[in-house]
């Protein structure tokens, strides 16, 4: 990765272990990464809310709020890439975490250069993701921090589960979702909920985009499936 790439990057460090969070610091910065640490999971969110970061190195056991619940809070708005790093390497804990939207799984005690060299990797894809993805991204322009999305410089008025939907879909051009996949991207307990209350959100994401899209329906149905984002 070049100097000037890396310069433009930015990674969050939620760890609880100060001292090993300071080394990862210092090694990231040799790299011209820009960093914060953070030591206890309740703040995370709140952070976020408020700063920009390209990618998450999330500890599993934290202060105040742990890292499973923290990576799912995230998944509701962002598709920031998160490395999650714990002591425990149980197979079924790592089917948890990417489960609650991990990109990746770094078993304690990591390698600092490993770790360096993951992070590089993950947004060496990013980047080259967004490169191909760019007609869209040009289209639409979402903003984390306020929950706004606009098309074409137009701002929509968008409930907090609809901007999770359509940043969901933004996010995921072409791909086909079920109804419980949806719903999981959308509320913490979708149990509670009927798989036809995604039905109503999608109909109301539709009316909203439909005079953009007057010749276009972006959001597919699939039948039997689900749903798919797939705009001309």
């Amino acid at each position: 990765m070049s100097q000037d790439l890396q310069l433009s990057k930015h990674v969050l460090i939620v760890e609880d272990e100060k001292k090993l969070a300071d080394v990862l610091q210092d090694y990231l910065r040799q790299s011209d990464y820009q960093t914060d640490c953070l030591y206890r999971g309740d703040q995370v969110i709140h952070w976020l809310s408020t700063h920009h970061t390209d990618l998450i190195v999330l500890d599993l056991m934290l202060p105040g709020l742990d890292g499973m619940q923290i990576c799912q809070e995230i998944r509701r708005s962002s598709t920031v890439p998160i490395l999650m790093a714990t002591a425990k390497v149980a197979e079924s804990e790592r089917l948890v975490g990417w489960k609650n939207g991990a990109d990746d799984y770094v078993c304690k005690p990591y390698s600092m250069r490993e770790m360096v060299a993951r992070i590089d990797a993950k947004l060496r894809r990013l980047d080259l993701f967004l490169e191909q993805a760019s007609p869209l991204n040009s289209t639409f322009k979402v903003d984390l921090a306020k929950m706004e999305i606009l098309v074409n410089d137009t701002l929509l008025e968008l409930t907090p589960v609809e901007f999770r939907l359509l940043n969901h879909f933004i996010c995921h051009p072409s791909i086909v979702f079920s109804r419980d996949d949806l719903l999981n991207v959308i509320y913490n307990d979708y149990r509670l909920v009927s798989t036809r209350t995604i039905d109503s959100h999608i109909k109301n994401v539709r009316k909203k985009l439909q005079p953009m899209f007057t010749d276009d329906e972006p959001i597919k149905s699939i039948y039997s499936v689900g749903y798919k984002f797939d705009p001309k």
